[in-house]
């Protein structure tokens, strides 16, 4: 290997795990004998810290609000997170690997803890549907520009 030569990109997973998660079910057991015709909205969010060097804590939430007429019927709130090692990206790239990329990876589990939730507090089946990540962090950096703030491009 040359000696200018740049260092291939690495990624890997450490840890994939639940951070924190609640479930209430504030109109139980009067929503159970109303007829089921659920609103759901979902509100996500991600972030990102650094651990050490090259070692980054990205936190996906989600929080999920169904709701039967006017009554909360569940509220889920879900932190998933996981331990990523990379090394060898530029600014841009790390951004969008840690605001984009991460997340994609850690949904899925999400989901599967809120569909998990949901049919324990005795509900029919959520299953939420797939995410664009990419197309989210684009737009927020969108807004970021139009606002002047700093873009990592």
């Amino acid at each position: 290997m040359a000696e200018n030569a740049k260092p291939q990109p690495q990624f890997a997973i450490q840890r994939i795990y639940v951070k924190d998660l609640s479930f209430e079910a504030p109109g139980s057991p009067a929503v159970f004998l109303e007829k089921w015709e659920p609103q759901v909205t979902l509100d996500l969010n991600s972030k990102a810290q650094p651990l050490n060097e090259g070692v980054y804590e990205v936190v996906l939430s989600l929080t999920v609000t169904t709701k039967a007429g006017d009554k909360t019927a569940y509220l889920v709130e879900v932190q998933q997170a996981g331990i990523f090692s990379v090394a060898g990206f530029s600014e841009a790239e790390l951004g969008s690997l840690l605001g984009s990329h991460c997340p994609n990876i850690l949904y899925p589990f999400a989901r599967e803890v809120v569909s998990d939730l949901v049919t324990r507090g005795s509900f029919p089946q959520l299953i939420l549907n797939p995410i664009n990540f990419d197309a989210l962090y684009a737009r927020q950096h969108q807004k970021a520009d139009a606002a002047g703030g700093e873009s990592t491009h």
